[in-house]
């Protein structure tokens, strides 16, 4: 199968075959974000785990990964980068060969994010694809998304962000628009709607159990795998979603166990089965820009000494089964959860609700109820192979 260099000037644009491009490959970004203050610096070992072999996505894709380079004063300089990736459970479930392109990162240069995303595109046709789709890191459960309004405040916890000209580079090439996601703000210092509170008691009075997420040992686990039956009924219709395995699902709770705040972590139960949860992290972002993606001793005294300070936190889902939405299970988690926020020793001041597709009324209309206004929007884009 050709994998051809493509030369744009003094740029030269080809496939990573090596350990050397591996590491330009995980540089770019440190070029691409000199300067900006709101960029977080992702764990280099974090981005990494996702080409190594023992990642399970290889059980059911496949991928090649591109580096945009020129040679300098100081050498070869990484300029830029993209995944294009075929993932067989969305194919699967969409009935169409989409491709994905991801992990995208390019200096603010047209022609070099041209052969970027064209080098991703060429090999998706090889592979016999007819759409592409972007940006998502193999999966939309991983990093996925361009923020596209909202560049003035730094990413919460786990979210994509991106420097201004990213959309602009995709759309000057043939992509489109494919959907839409909102982040919401919430003020903590405010109290809900009163609503909030009697879905808590009606809840309770109809039979609901609460509790806080439980982080020790087995119950950790057990805890864990109710949680992702949970999700996979919940959420079976998400868009370009596909389902991970249960060994995929606990890993990336393991590596959150640490961080995990369960007080703002609370699960709803009837008669013993779980049937919904809140599910919020501390953001974690600012520490980690602190640490500038490096935990070495050095970087493991900083995160452990800035955490002290964190003070906003992250709503990553609201989840309920259909049939307890009408016990107003939803509101009571949003109620409980942000009672345990506040009433914190060190209280959260602030979160954020994201990320929401455009098109989820109910769930826009649940957190708009709150009084959380949006203030980030992000986009995903596809384009015809």
């Amino acid at each position: 199968m050709t994998q051809t260099v493509k030369q744009v000037g003094e740029v030269q644009v080809r496939p990573v075959l090596s350990p050397g491009d591996q590491e330009l490959f995980l540089d770019v970004p440190s070029v691409v974000y000199a300067g900006d203050r709101h960029w977080v610096p992702p764990l280099r070992s974090s981005i990494a785990k996702y080409f190594k072999p023992e990642n399970t996505f290889f059980e059911y894709g496949r991928l090649q990964q591109f580096i945009a380079t020129r040679f300098g004063p100081n050498g070869t300089q990484p300029v830029g980068r993209v995944v294009a990736a075929v993932n067989d459970r969305l194919i699967a479930r969409e009935g169409e060969n989409i491709g994905l392109v991801g992990f995208f990162e390019c200096i603010d240069e047209a022609e070099v994010g041209k052969a970027l995303l064209d080098s991703a595109c060429d090999w998706l046709r090889q592979q016999g694809m007819s759409q592409a789709r972007g940006p998502i890191d193999l999966s939309t459960h991983n990093n996925c998304l361009f923020l596209v309004d909202g560049f003035d405040s730094m990413p919460y916890m786990m979210m994509p962000y991106n420097p201004r000209h990213y959309p602009r580079l995709f759309e000057q090439h043939g992509w489109q628009k494919a959907k839409d996601a909102y982040a919401y703000l919430l003020d903590l210092t405010k109290p809900l709607p009163p609503e909030f509170e009697r879905a808590h008691r009606i809840a309770s009075k109809s039979g609901i159990t609460f509790r806080n997420l439980r982080l020790k040992g087995d119950e950790f686990i057990e805890d864990c795998t109710a949680i992702y039956h949970l999700f996979n009924k919940a959420f079976a219709d998400n868009w370009s979603s596909t389902p991970r395995t249960l060994e995929e699902f606990l890993e990336e709770a393991k590596s959150l166990q640490d961080i995990a705040d369960p007080d703002v972590f609370i699960i709803a139960e009837y008669e013993g089965e779980m049937v919904g949860f809140f599910m919020a992290l501390p953001n974690y972002s600012p520490v980690l820009q602190k640490v500038n993606g490096k935990l070495d001793w050095l970087g493991i005294l900083k995160f452990l000494w800035y955490r002290r300070s964190i003070d906003t936190g992250r709503v990553v889902a609201i989840c309920s089964l259909p049939e307890y939405i009408r016990k107003l299970v939803p509101m009571a988690l949003i109620y409980l959860g942000r009672e345990g926020g506040v009433t914190k020793r060190k209280p959260y001041r602030e979160a954020e609700l994201s990320w929401v597709y455009e098109d989820n009324m109910p769930s826009r209309k649940i957190i708009e109820a709150t009084g959380a206004k949006i203030y980030k929007t992000y986009r995903i884009y596809q384009k015809s192979l």
